[in-house]
């Protein structure tokens, strides 16, 4: 299985387990309350959110990984395009970010 099916996969894995934030206000909540252990932010998204999501991480110390696009994030939680999603549970953000980086 290919690097990226692998974290698709567990990405899925982690949304079955309701451990995942997705969609730029939520995300910025989890991030604010140090919920939020991993952002994926997805290369497409708009300059604006990129900022204030990697601003709001950078201020909350929690790691940034950037992937392909929205639909490849969306795709992997079994929905519609997605710019940005928050694991919140620190065994599942530790794995991802090791397949990730």
């Amino acid at each position: 299985m290919d690097q990226q099916k692998q974290w698709m996969s567990l990405l899925g894995l982690a949304n079955r387990a309701r451990k995942i934030v997705s969609g730029e206000e939520l995300v910025i909540k989890e991030v604010r309350q140090v919920r939020a252990k991993l952002v994926l932010l997805s290369q497409d998204a708009s300059a604006n959110t990129t900022k204030k999501v990697q601003d709001k991480c950078r201020t909350y110390k929690v790691p940034v990984v950037t992937v392909q696009d929205r639909f490849l994030l969306g795709h992997a939680i079994g929905k519609d395009a997605r710019v940005v999603v928050a694991i919140t549970d620190s065994g599942f953000a530790a794995k991802l970010k090791t397949m990730l980086d």
